[in-house]
């Protein structure tokens, strides 16, 4: 499980616009993929230097630079030099610790999303294969998405390189379907930002599969390993409300702001957008309150479970005591006591006894004790 925040102590002290990567250290080398496209036209390649996304930058056409990796402050800076990104902008995207938000530089908009995948049987989650909950072992990975919206370029840069959600986008670009081919850069960071909200769709029917199967499992069978998992779910609620919630700012931002960046034309899709983002924020809601209310499930099952076992053992106590008393009294061995000497005290102090404890299991029976 992922940590909720990043150490950011060895920024202190430095002046604002310090370049320092705050993160995952990566060991691969940063991959730097290229659209260039128009109405007509389409160009996709691998750049193999940071020199050939500068070729690009004022050509009429709308160039999507992708950037898989921060890792490397140099090419980043580099990067950030040629189309004249503010120094904190820099910074920001290097830190990937930053709170989803947008900022409009007038020239261009910085944007700041949370990218989600769903790893199933996570290595850094706990064993929890036993007794067939090994289907609660997966887990959340978030990774931090900056987007540089241009009048006709798009730059994003990703805290990861094993992948992304974004190849829907790339296949209807080479495809040229939809009108994402017809329309600027606007459109393409709304579909970059829609690919990533729809992600959010399927993390979320995941936790909910997984909160429907641990609801059974704790009004059956409720264990220690139960209530593992019931604060990794927790966690992962406060992981995506974290990364959600300020989403809804950052679209309306877009949507209502003022930036000749963004088209009218493309509005209309970034209110549908907020619209998918607001259903996300409620559903995450609800899963924090039924995951909250998983805790009292459990110690409620944990509790029945304890006064079933409780009630058992005390009726059978309650059954023996007066079996005990007889036995009792019959055990002082007192010379004058009559019945010692009967030749029937044996077999009748038995039936008596016996017949005591049916009586008293009808009786129990009856009142519904039992």
């Amino acid at each position: 499980m992922q940590k909720l925040t990043k150490k950011r102590s060895k920024k202190v002290g430095l002046p604002p616009g310090s370049l320092i990567h705050i993160g995952e250290k990566k060991k691969e080398e940063i991959k730097i993929s290229i659209l260039d496209y128009d109405e007509t036209n389409f160009q996709e390649k691998e750049a193999k230097t940071i020199d050939e996304c500068f070729l690009l930058k004022d050509k009429p056409t709308v160039t999507w630079i992708n950037v898989d990796g921060i890792h490397q402050i140099e090419i980043i800076e580099k990067l950030g030099n040629c189309f004249g990104l503010h120094p904190l902008v820099l910074e920001d995207i290097l830190n990937t610790d930053q709170r989803p938000k947008i900022e409009d530089y007038n020239d261009y908009i910085y944007i700041v999303l949370k990218m989600l995948y769903y790893k199933e049987n996570n290595p850094l989650s706990p064993p929890l294969s036993k007794g067939g909950m090994g289907v609660f072992s997966d887990g959340i990975t978030i990774e931090q998405i900056s987007l540089i919206i241009g009048q006709n370029f798009v730059i994003s840069f990703q805290e990861g390189i094993e992948g992304d959600v974004f190849n829907s986008v790339r296949e209807r670009i080479r495809n040229d379907k939809g009108r994402i081919r017809k329309m600027g850069s606007d459109y393409l960071a709304y579909s970059l930002i829609d690919a990533i909200v729809d992600n959010y769709f399927i993390i979320l029917e995941k936790i909910g599969d997984k909160i429907e199967l641990l609801e059974e499992k704790l009004v059956t069978d409720p264990t220690q390993e139960t209530l593992h998992i019931i604060h990794n779910l927790k966690r992962e609620m406060i992981f995506l409300r974290k990364s959600v919630w300020p989403l809804r700012e950052v679209v309306s931002g877009m949507e209502r702001g003022e930036s000749p960046l963004i088209k009218e034309s493309t509005r209309v899709y970034l209110r549908d957008v907020y619209d998918h983002t607001i259903q996300v924020i409620d559903t995450i809601e609800t899963f924090r309150d039924m995951v909250s209310g998983m805790l009292d499930i459990y110690l409620s099952s944990i509790s029945n479970r304890l006064n079933a076992v409780m009630k058992v053992l005390t009726i059978i106590a309650t059954i023996f005591m007066p079996l005990t008393f007889i036995a009792g009294v019959y055990g002082m061995n007192f010379k004058y006591m009559p019945e010692l000497e009967w030749r029937w005290g044996y077999p009748v102090i038995l039936f008596v006894m016996f017949a005591i404890g049916i009586l008293m299991v009808v009786y129990f029976r009856r009142k519904k004790w039992m």
